[in-house]
């Protein structure tokens, strides 16, 4: 029988959870598949740079990693970025143009999810 992959930490589980149970709620297919994407093994999970940030976005947008923002690259965007994991060098960069934010605190102030887009 082979090995259960997906996120075995139980506060990973419960933001899987909750995601789906908002996407229901709302109607909202960018939740279902932020969740979807996160229940994915963490080897398959998608780690984006600064540079594809910078590369991908205008200003003013919010844009959702489903994985991890990684440091490497140049960065000067005025962006919400929201992310299951920063680095810390990312994190930094990004507060001193834009906010870096969990998905909890997207989920919490844009429960529809419009105007969100999903890089990675």
């Amino acid at each position: 029988m082979p090995k259960p992959t997906g996120p075995s930490s139980i506060p990973s589980q419960q933001l899987i959870l909750s995601l789906k149970k908002l996407a229901v709620k709302e109607e909202s297919p960018l939740w279902k598949r932020v969740a979807d994407e996160l229940s994915n093994s963490s080897r398959k999970r998608r780690e984006v740079n600064l540079d594809r940030l910078q590369k991908y976005t205008q200003a003013n947008e919010t844009v959702v990693v489903p994985g991890k923002v990684l440091g490497q690259g140049h960065f000067d965007k005025k962006i919400t970025v929201a992310a299951f994991k920063f680095s810390e060098p990312a994190k930094n960069v990004i507060n001193k143009t834009g906010r870096a934010i969990t998905l909890t605190e997207l989920m919490q102030k844009n429960p529809t999810g419009k105007g969100v887009k999903i890089l990675g």
